[in-house]
């Protein structure tokens, strides 16, 4: 499929994106290259191959689930200027 100068100004135009006019060819070929490439991709028969959700069929390595930090409440409290019932007291921004 190939791209021509309009095509590449309505791309740029609902990408937001300002592009030189004089770079217009050059991106209409390399798009139309892409596009090209991606269609030669999709003839391609995949029938039968399974797809991957990473191409070393690696697994992530997780740590265990396990509580390693307790809340200490009233400890932070005792720092914070203002409390009342467990909760922080700030002062009023919005009026």
């Amino acid at each position: 499929m190939a791209l021509d100068s309009s095509d590449v100004e309505k791309i740029a135009y609902l990408a937001r994106l300002g592009i030189d006019p004089a770079d217009i060819p050059d991106y209409a070929r390399n798009l139309s290259d892409i596009l090209a490439f991606v269609e030669q991709l999709n003839a391609v028969d995949t029938t039968g191959v399974e797809p991957l959700a990473h191409p070393l069929e690696a697994t992530q390595r997780l740590r265990p689930d396990a509580v390693t930090e307790t809340v200490d409440r009233e400890n932070f409290q005792q720092h914070a200027p203002q409390t009342e019932a467990g909760l922080y007291l700030v002062p009023r921004v919005v009026e």
